[in-house]
């Protein structure tokens, strides 16, 4: 069985503790994850792919009162059906977490209302979702906090809805209620993002981390031959591509347990800013930047990144270390 969000295939093994054939259905849809006792998590959705519901609702509601229900195609690809409230060119839609218990977004809600059909899709962001308070290496300042592919479902749901009505594009009003009051529970202020929350979403789902994230990580990186071990989903996917004879396991921030876990035969694959920071936690005093992202884009980015590198490899001399950008090239890297 293949998980079509990671592409990672579950061993037979896990796929056998499972006796229920309900929740293997949802496996195989990519709604939950296995675990390797068998036990089942269920995926939630994104705040992007929750945006997206709800702007898709507020046209397809047009002429109806009671629309509960759309199928969003996800960033991964898969269609999913989000449960809404909408009537009358009005949509509402509060985000599903899934079994990821320690989402701070969780249940927020999202309002969506149709201003007028135009020649294509666009989005007027509203109250409660944040903006960049300088300009970043990827947004200018008081752009709104939507991640490109968040942004990409979203436009992509409105253009889907317009084609059912034969038209070619419309603009949507988008907001998150209490947004900014949730943000504060975030590290958004950290990074820059002011007066509400971000809309993000590299998959379209939330993962229930608590899997990937516990004992069974570390046992797996100690049991395979060839280890490539990851922060996160992006680095999950290349690292699937580039390493298909390896097991690649995702690791979070628990790069320090996974790389002591075996004297070698491990590679550290992933985006710079959880490997970067946990290589030195110094890295951004007196940088002026406040992201390992910033840091990196900067003129100071290829430094960071070659002695990034080599205070790795002294400290794990057995181990490889690559660093790629967030389209999957290379931008440092000892494997």
């Amino acid at each position: 069985m293949i998980d079509p969000v990671s592409r990672y295939e579950y061993p037979e093994a896990w796929v056998s503790l499972c006796r229920d054939e309900g929740d293997l259905e949802l496996v195989s849809r990519g709604m939950a994850v296995l675990t390797s006792d068998g036990k089942v998590l269920k995926r939630g959705f994104t705040t992007g792919t929750t945006a997206a519901a709800a702007c898709l609702a507020a046209i397809a509601s047009l002429g109806t009162d009671d629309l509960r229900s759309v199928e969003v195609r996800t960033v991964a690809g898969i269609p999913v059906q989000v449960d809404v409230e909408a009537g009358n060119g009005k949509a509402s839609c509060r985000k599903y977490s899934g079994d990821y218990p320690d989402d701070v977004t969780a249940g927020i809600e999202f309002r969506a209302s149709f201003v007028r059909f135009q020649s294509q899709a666009a989005l007027d962001v509203g109250a409660g979702i944040g903006r960049w308070d300088r300009d970043t290496p990827r947004y200018r300042a008081g752009e709104p906090a939507i991640s490109t592919t968040a942004l990409e479902c979203i436009l992509s749901s409105i253009s889907e809805a317009c084609r059912a009505r034969g038209e070619t594009g419309a603009l949507v009003h988008l907001e998150a209620v209490d947004g900014a009051r949730i943000a504060l529970k975030t590290l958004n202020g950290r990074i820059g993002v002011v007066g509400g929350i971000s809309v993000l979403g590299s998959t379209g789902f939330v993962e229930p981390w608590d899997d990937h994230l516990g004992q069974d990580s570390i046992e797996r990186v100690k049991r395979a031959e060839k280890a490539v071990v990851t922060t996160g989903r992006v680095g999950l996917r290349f690292a699937r591509l580039r390493y298909p004879d390896r097991e690649v396991v995702l690791v979070g921030a628990n790069i320090k347990a996974a790389m002591e876990s075996r004297k070698e035969g491990i590679v550290l694959f992933g985006l710079p800013a959880l490997i970067i920071k946990f290589i030195d936690p110094s890295v951004l005093e007196g940088s002026g930047y406040r992201t390992v992202e910033e840091l990196v884009m900067s003129e100071k980015g290829p430094e960071v990144l070659r002695s990034s590198v080599l205070r790795f490899k002294s400290m794990y001399p057995g181990h490889g270390i690559v660093i790629i950008d967030r389209a999957g090239q290379v931008m440092e890297g000892v494997p």
